[in-house]
């Protein structure tokens, strides 16, 4: 039972992080290190919560983390996301590891972005020039991921793999 509470009291603190990344981007287009070092620092709490053995399953969910950092990190380079974005998915990376709850929050944070970017591109149409933060997207699918994880992974698995 105490392992239980633990593992919800892990999940209510990736969830506030979360939304402090969030708001810190919507407000000042910024992802601080320390949101970010706070979401990677939960996850090893997260993975001895839930029983998971250094070898091979720690090891797998830090190079899930590591290969999206990675992936990502790549569209940095192209100027398509910021740094924090970049380094909030990476942790993100180690919560979730490698399998269905991932690639829903991959595909729900990409729909979201896709989603806010179309607007964007209608707005400098109009001739504004605003940075578009990826953060909220991120956030806003870690959070449904972990609310409704069980039941939005096979959800969203249906609508965008066919």
């Amino acid at each position: 039972m105490l392992g239980e509470y633990f593992r919800l009291a892990l999940i209510a603190a990736l969830g506030i992080l979360l939304i402090a990344a969030a708001i810190t981007d919507l407000r000042a287009r910024i992802i601080s290190n320390r949101l970010n070092l706070g979401v990677a620092a939960l996850a090893p709490l997260w993975w001895i919560a839930c029983g998971l053995p250094l070898w091979p399953g720690m090891a797998v969910q830090l190079l899930v983390g590591l290969l999206v950092f990675v992936l990502f990190a790549a569209l940095f380079a192209f100027g398509m996301m910021g740094g924090g974005d970049v380094k909030l998915a990476g942790a993100m990376g180690t919560w979730l590891g490698p399998g269905y709850l991932f690639l829903s929050y991959f595909l729900l944070a990409v729909v979201a972005g896709a989603v806010v970017g179309v607007i964007a591109m209608v707005l400098r149409a109009r001739g504004r020039r605003d940075y578009i933060p990826f953060g909220p997207m991120l956030a806003a699918a870690g959070i449904a991921v972990l609310l409704w994880g069980d039941r939005i992974g096979p959800w969203v698995l249906r609508r965008f793999t066919g």
